[in-house]
């Protein structure tokens, strides 16, 4: 796909994998509708987009768990661009290690709205215009978690379970449409993910965010008839 004037949609887009990925973007001379909760740091990722070389780039203020926020969003984003090409469900949130005893309804109830729920219901909401584009893309990003079976993480895993579920189904079902669907399942990423929960282990040594956007846009940068439907990003 030649990304050049795409309209490129980036859920979490205010910090870590998001905003690298916004970062990496925007070299290829896109169009970028960023979606995140802290508006300082999404209006800083817009004014860095745009030096790097992004033509248009747009913030949105939203809390994800909240469908009737996200809902009014998308159709911001859908006045102010007309159309959107790609799809990147990046936002999500970390569970501490604990057995399921032991996590609250809270963190429950916030890591499978955010993580599953938020990310279903964008893609919902934007399937009616990507399905009218002459080539569109949805990826998701996932986890390791989405994959193997971790020791303390049984509800961030479920959520990521059910990421992996539904970008093979979606795949399936958009198989005979120009819409291209995949999911990325990436080990542990260097960000403040983590420590926002209070977990004390290092991260210096997982996979630096950056390397990760440059994934998605080699992903999206290949030929038509080449697509990368599920990757595996070890650190």
């Amino acid at each position: 796909m030649k990304l050049t004037n795409k309209i490129i949609v980036i859920t979490g887009a205010s910090d870590g994998i998001g905003k690298q990925i916004a970062l990496r973007l925007a070299k290829e001379k896109v169009k970028l509708a960023l979606i995140a909760r802290d508006e300082k740091k999404l209006k800083e990722v817009c004014v860095n987009a745009k030096k790097l070389g992004a033509i248009q780039c747009k913030s949105y203020v939203c809390d994800l768990q909240k469908t009737e926020q996200l809902k009014k969003t998308v159709q911001s984003i859908i006045s102010d661009f007309k159309t959107i090409d790609i799809l990147v469900n990046n936002a999500g949130i970390w569970q501490k290690l604990n057995p399921v005893e032991k996590i609250s309804t809270e963190i429950i109830d916030n890591v499978i709205q955010i993580n599953l729920t938020a990310l279903i219901h964008t893609t919902k909401l934007f399937m009616p215009i990507l399905k009218k584009r002459p080539e569109a893309a949805i990826i998701n990003i996932s986890s390791k978690s989405g994959v193997v079976a971790q020791t303390g993480q049984s509800v961030y895993t479920a959520s990521k379970y059910g990421v992996r579920g539904f970008t093979e189904v979606l795949r399936e079902d958009l198989k005979d449409s120009k819409i291209r669907v995949a999911g990325i399942y990436q080990g542990g990423i260097n960000t403040k993910m983590f420590k926002k929960t209070g977990e004390n282990f290092s991260t210096t040594n997982f996979t630096n965010p950056a390397d990760l956007a440059d994934v998605v846009a080699y992903m999206l940068s290949l030929p038509k008839k080449i697509w990368l439907h599920d990757v595996r990003v070890e650190h």
